[in-house]
């Protein structure tokens, strides 16, 4: 794509070799390294790196002071909150050299980050999962789970605008924005 598809703040530093879609906006000091996918319409705030072989989808939000590392592939419409963080080396060590040992972590379509969360390499956050404010994730994370704390756990499920999911006794929920219907089957939340 040609730099007229896009918008990339003066400041902004696009290596070459990378993709970036239409539509998508850059801001000020970030930096895209060659190799790095951007879908179309993607918004990267204030001080953003979206490292080689990172591939974020069409529509992903990223919020400022956010480093997204190679071995990170998000999905369509996720959200990734103010100063969050990802790893992709499991056992790092200054003087020792870990190029080779990139640990993968996916990011499921619509999956929301908060800010200051941190995400431990090799895991994968499900679909319309939703990630609280300042939470540390270290394990797979199931489809609309409403994840907190230090480490995380799993306080609830969320629907797909992103509000808390109340299910009934036949184990239905009713999203207030949407209206859209949920049901909660062994363990696991789906849209009806």
């Amino acid at each position: 794509m040609g730099k007229q598809d896009y918008f990339a703040h003066e400041t902004a530093v696009i290596d070459e070799g990378c993709k970036i879609g239409k539509g998508c906006r850059i801001w000020h000091f970030s930096h895209i390294m060659s190799g790095a996918v951007l879908g179309e319409n993607c918004n990267l705030g204030q001080n953003v790196l979206v490292s080689t072989d990172v591939v974020l989808g069409k529509n992903v939000k990223v919020q400022n002071n956010v480093s997204i590392y190679t071995g990170v592939i998000c999905e369509d419409d996720v959200f990734l909150g103010p100063s969050m963080v990802f790893t992709n080396i499991l056992n790092p060590r200054s003087a020792v050299v870990r190029k080779d040992e990139y640990v993968k972590t996916m990011v499921r379509k619509g999956a929301t980050i908060g800010a200051n969360a941190t995400i431990i390499c090799g895991n994968t956050l499900g679909e319309f999962c939703f990630i609280g404010a300042g939470t540390v994730v270290n394990k797979d994370i199931k489809p609309y789970a409403l994840i907190v704390g230090n480490p995380g756990r799993q306080v609830g499920w969320m629907s797909e605008y992103g509000h808390r999911l109340h299910f009934d006794e036949k184990n239905h929920a009713e999203c207030p924005e949407s209206g859209e219907q949920y049901q909660l089957k062994n363990e696991i939340v789906t849209r009806i």
